[in-house]
């Protein structure tokens, strides 16, 4: 799960990206309005963090921006701001949620987790592919009902191609989405390739009947055996 974090505080936009993190997420983050705007145009997200007042502009613009370059990102509110206007202007504009500060770090990553399991898996619990089933609030993987022993990365390809089954999904894209944008300083893909083998061998391993074959110079796709 990929998060961004558009807060100007600094203690609190290190506070948040440390506690997501340690739930497992890959967390960046924008302290501005121009930073963020370059975030969105380039990268993908499953949520954003997104304070109302920033330095050098409002946060329900960058909503607006959003949501008119046609990304689909799930957004949540956090602002020191907590009157019932800015909460109904902030879900007209598409927000998915609105968290008041100060809040609970807990609260906040109950709230991510399940605009994106509402949005991305449509409300459901778990996500299933022939006989591969995954849970990822739990980090939970199993092929034909026996668990699937992963590491947190390769968790998250799986659960990145069981929520694109039959997309092709490019190596740097999938990079980018699993790892964060400082991919882009990377030299070469072995870290991926190591990952993706260790996945796929398992999963042929344990059973499953679906497999993520790679496409020759392009990524790879989710298909079915």
């Amino acid at each position: 799960m990929k998060i961004l974090v558009v807060e100007d505080d600094k203690s609190l936009r290190q506070i948040i990206r440390e506690a997501l993190e340690g739930e497992g997420m890959v967390v960046e983050t924008a302290p501005t309005y121009a930073k963020a705007v370059l975030k969105v145009e380039d990268y993908t997200y499953d949520c954003v963090l997104l304070d109302i007042m920033l330095p050098d502009g409002s946060g329900m613009d960058l909503l607006d921006h959003i949501k008119q370059i046609g990304k689909g990102e799930n957004v949540i509110i956090i602002s020191a701001k907590d009157s019932l206007d800015d909460k109904v202007s902030g879900l007209d504009k598409g927000a998915d949620d609105y968290l008041a500060k100060p809040f609970h770090i807990a609260e906040l990553i109950a709230r991510v987790r399940s605009v994106v399991r509402r949005k991305e898996h449509k409300g459901e619990m778990s996500l299933t592919l022939g006989n591969v089933e995954l849970k990822p609030e739990r980090a939970w993987a199993a092929v034909a009902g026996q668990e699937l022993e992963l590491n947190r990365k390769e968790f998250d390809i799986l659960a990145y191609f069981m929520a694109r089954p039959g997309h092709l999904v490019d190596k740097q894209m999938l990079a980018e989405a699993v790892w964060g944008d400082h991919i882009d300083q990377v030299d070469n893909f072995d870290f991926l390739y190591a990952q993706m083998k260790n996945l796929r061998k398992k999963m042929k391993d344990a059973g499953a009947d679906v497999e993520i074959k790679a496409v020759y110079g392009i990524g790879y796709k989710m298909t079915k055996l």
